[in-house]
């Protein structure tokens, strides 16, 4: 059975990829994705703390509940962020960091 330990481990390894894809890439899209992992990394932890947290015997389904409406949340902001990604590659024409100095169009 895991313990609570592997599921943290998980969710920091997770968020370390997560965080090492924000700052080393270039591609915005990539950098979105890395993003999201990141929030999944949390979205696990929290997970893993509610399943090993009871009260009476019963485990704490509070946190869970709260990651359903996380994951609802980054649904709509997936949406959004894809939407600015595809105007800023409209345009622009590229999804490089570098080229994308200012929001004006």
């Amino acid at each position: 059975m895991a313990t609570l330990n592997d599921y943290l481990l998980a969710s920091g390894l997770l968020f370390t990829v997560g965080f090492a894809g924000v700052l080393l890439r270039r591609n915005i899209i990539i950098i979105f994705m890395a993003l999201e992992l990141m929030l999944n990394a949390a979205n696990l932890s929290l997970v893993g703390f509610s399943r090993f947290h009871t009260q009476a015997g019963l485990p704490d389904y509070n946190a869970q509940v709260l990651v359903f409406f996380i994951i609802t949340v980054a649904a709509a902001e997936v949406a959004v962020g894809l939407a600015v990604i595809v105007a800023l590659f409209r345009a622009k024409q590229t999804t490089h960091v570098e080229d994308l100095n200012s929001l004006k169009f």
